[in-house]
């Protein structure tokens, strides 16, 4: 019986996973082939495991709780906590940031908390829109189209910017200058361990911004291997065995689907749909194959993860969060959704006006 649940509990939270290792099978078997991967497949896979392996090392070292705590200090503290959340989301991915954020905010004394909560995913997703290594689509676009970081950050840093607007704006107008007051002790001492995964973050990060050869990144997993072997425990496999499925499912549907996406409005609109409903990360492996509007496709799957909860990943680990310590997951349910779909139509907006 234990087990039942147990299994029951992991198809719904890696739900994604099995209907990518359905999806994989079923395509595989009915060619008759296994999928062929690209080295850009593999730089990716290899990329996302380096991050999730120093942003885990450095989650344990309370290294990022250290740097949350500072900001809870003083008035405006909601506003502080959707600023940090926002660009901490930029360099170790909206998930993981919020991971750090949603249960600092969860420790306090904030009236509102549901809609910060909300306000935190948004400002994830927002943040981490304009960055190279902000979330797992991203880093993926990054590199099957051979960016470079100035050229990636132009082609979407207005959607940063009118996300950043909208979030300053609906911060001051639900909660103004409130102070608040953490329940548990205001100090967290980092651990030595984190310091040289500092660093080799600090070393990765310019390897995947192309000044540093990526081989870089093998540094702190041969440290790990000596050192830390349990951070290895850690790391989200099943989110690097979706992106490895779905890289297979993908090539396997080029040789079922005989069709190529030239208009950049088409893809746009449907890459933020599809997203709506399945995710920003399969939406962003599948669309890839199939055109080279590169600058639409990051935008669609960038704005499709504010629509809806399960459009970004890291929105389910809010409302997970939030859910699990207070309930009223139908009131959270509606208001994510309410405030998603303002974020939504403002970032479809700004991709309008960036085409004209």
């Amino acid at each position: 019986m234990g087990f039942i649940r147990f299994l029951g509990k992991k198809l719904l939270e890696e739900w994604l996973f099995f209907v990518s290792l359905i999806g994989f099978l079923a395509t595989s078997l009915y060619l008759k082939r296994f999928p062929h991967y690209t080295e850009e497949d593999f730089k990716v896979l290899f990329t996302l495991f380096v991050f999730l392996l120093l942003t885990k090392a450095l989650e344990e070292g309370n290294f990022l709780k250290l740097l949350a705590l500072k900001v809870e200090k003083g008035s405006f503290v909601e506003l502080k906590l959707v600023l940090f959340t926002f660009f901490l989301s930029m360099f170790i991915t909206n998930d993981v940031a919020l991971f750090v954020v949603v249960p600092l905010t969860l420790a306090m004394n904030l009236p509102n908390k549901d809609w910060l909560v909300v306000l935190e995913a948004m400002a994830a997703n927002g943040g981490s829109a304009v960055s190279p290594i902000g979330n797992p689509q991203n880093i993926f676009i990054y590199y099957h189209y051979h960016l470079q970081p100035l050229e990636f950050v132009k082609a979407i840093y207005p959607l940063g910017i009118v996300s950043l607007i909208l979030l300053v704006v609906s911060t001051f107008l639900i909660f103004g200058s409130s102070k608040g007051r953490i329940k548990k002790p205001t100090s967290v001492k980092v651990s030595k361990e984190a310091y040289p995964y500092l660093v080799f973050f600090a070393i990765f990060t310019s390897a995947v911004l192309k000044l540093l050869p990526l081989w870089v990144g093998v540094i702190p997993i041969l440290y790990a291997v000596i050192f830390n072997r349990k951070y290895f425990l850690k790391v989200d496999y099943f989110l690097l065995l979706t992106f490895f499925l779905f890289f297979g499912i993908t090539d396997n549907l080029t040789l079922l689907w005989n069709f190529h996406f030239q208009n950049p409005s088409e893809v746009f609109l449907l890459s933020t749909l599809t997203s709506l409903v399945i995710s920003n990360v399969p939406a962003a492996l599948l669309f890839a194959k199939f055109t080279h509007h590169w600058e639409a496709l990051l935008w669609g799957v960038n704005v499709g993860g504010f629509g809806s909860l399960i459009g970004s990943m890291a929105n389910l680990i809010a409302y997970r969060f939030y859910v699990q310590k207070y309930g009223k997951g139908k009131w959270l349910f509606f208001l994510f959704h309410l405030v998603g779909l303002g974020f939504l139509m403002v970032g479809v907006g700004g991709f309008l006006m960036k085409l004209d």
